[in-house]
């Protein structure tokens, strides 16, 4: 399963690392053409993006993946992991060739496949169930945290997009992950099984997504996994433009940077899961969002990178991973392995959805004023808002999980 989620989400991500090719410096175009010290202006008109026009395009399959997690997660309750993770990963596969072949000479063609690319983005709220069911509680912590560890594959995308982008053509990445999810679809249909016992509910789904709703741990999980998650992808997403622009990298140098971000993050999340386990989820967040509400006001002043910004956003990307893998042990211990599904697509829907705001805002921010600061201390404070959630109402349902 953490395979095949990486894999999916190295599809997801397959756009993101591009950005800074697709909106390079103007004043150092000539008239279109490939240059691998500026950038590749795949469009017909040969005219790079803007920021806001790049942040749309990275931005688009973070919230249709966010908010395609709503009836995966349903679903999965409904038919298992087993049919709808290799149903996931055959359908990205559409997309992804899209992009590969055709998308890439029409910025409203791209936005437009991006949107389908979102699918993969979906699998997440297809695996946390499947793996829920096979562990007892005192272990789901663990082991979705393991399982969570497969949003490396972003850091797969965005260690090698570019390199391949730039060496073996425009549709050469987007063919190997095709080829990847094929081969993963098909192991996945034959290979997977769905957790003895494993009891599909009976109710209409519109009836069964309004009901987990209601439930105090799917909003409380979910401003929790928007701050945790949603930085993370927001950073993951947005750290190529970001880095380019407050610090002038190469599209490569930014790309490499993001990918340790991602790999941090990756490496915490199933040691924020296991954390959990064994302090409990409360202590463990409000540690979590505190240490990200530092670094973010720390990050706003654009310290050197080769001073402490580096370890600044390395210490933020293990915050983050770690909050995510929290968060989703508190919901295996505070939920019904039944309705596990169900709260996780609209817990993980709302992460994705705080993906997808920040760097829109960012951008804004940036045009506006040249600066990134404002942003970071929006970060800042969601962050420490977070912290006092977490230690005041998340804490009281929490004790009352317990006493029933």
């Amino acid at each position: 399963m953490t395979v095949g989620f990486a894999i999916n989400f190295w599809a997801w991500a397959l756009i993101s690392p591009l950005g800074p090719l697709f909106s390079p410096d103007k004043s150092k175009l000539g008239p279109g053409a490939y240059d691998t010290a500026v950038g590749w202006l795949p469009f017909s008109d040969h005219q790079p993006l803007s920021a806001s026009q790049a942040s749309l395009m990275v931005a688009v399959p973070v919230i249709v993946g966010s908010i395609g997690r709503i009836p995966a997660g349903a679903l999965t309750d409904k038919f298992g992991g087993r049919v709808m993770f290799p149903i996931i990963s055959a359908l990205t596969i559409i997309p992804v060739l899209v992009i590969g072949f055709w998308a890439q000479s029409s910025f409203v063609a791209l936005l437009l496949a991006g949107v389908f690319l979102g699918l993969g983005g979906t699998s997440f709220a297809v695996g946390v169930p499947f793996v829920n069911g096979w562990f007892p509680p005192e272990r789901r912590g663990m082991a979705i945290g393991i399982f969570g560890a497969g949003m490396g594959g972003t850091a797969i995308s965005a260690l090698t997009t570019v390199n391949i982008f730039k060496a073996h053509g425009q549709s050469t990445p987007f063919v190997i992950v095709a080829i990847a999810l094929a081969v993963y679809a098909v192991i996945a249909w034959f290979v997977m099984r769905d957790a003895p016992g494993r009891v599909a509910p009976t109710t209409p789904l519109a009836e069964r997504l309004l009901s987990t709703a209601k439930l105090p741990i799917t909003w409380q999980a979910g401003v929790l996994y928007t701050i945790g998650f949603g930085g993370y992808v927001a950073f993951s997403v947005f750290l190529p433009l970001y880095l380019k622009n407050a610090y002038t990298l190469s599209a490569a140098d930014a790309a490499n940077k993001m990918a340790g971000f991602v790999i941090i993050a990756v490496i915490m999340r199933p040691i924020g899961g296991t954390l959990a386990d064994k302090l409990g989820s409360i202590p463990v967040l409000a540690a979590c969002f505190g240490v990200v509400a530092v670094c973010a006001a720390i990050a706003a002043g654009e310290p050197p990178l080769r001073g402490f910004g580096t370890p600044v956003f390395l210490i933020m990307a293990a915050a983050l991973g770690a909050s995510s893998g929290a968060t989703f042990a508190l919901i295996a211990q505070a939920t019904e392995p039944a309705r596990v599904g169900g709260v996780t697509g609209l817990v993980g829907a709302a992460g994705g959805l705080g993906g997808f705001v920040p760097p829109l805002v960012m951008a804004y921010i940036y045009s506006a004023t040249r600066s990134y600061a404002i942003g970071m201390w929006l970060l800042a404070i969601c962050a420490a808002l977070t912290l006092v959630l977490t230690l005041t109402v998340i804490r009281r349902t929490t004790l009352e999980e317990r006493s029933i």
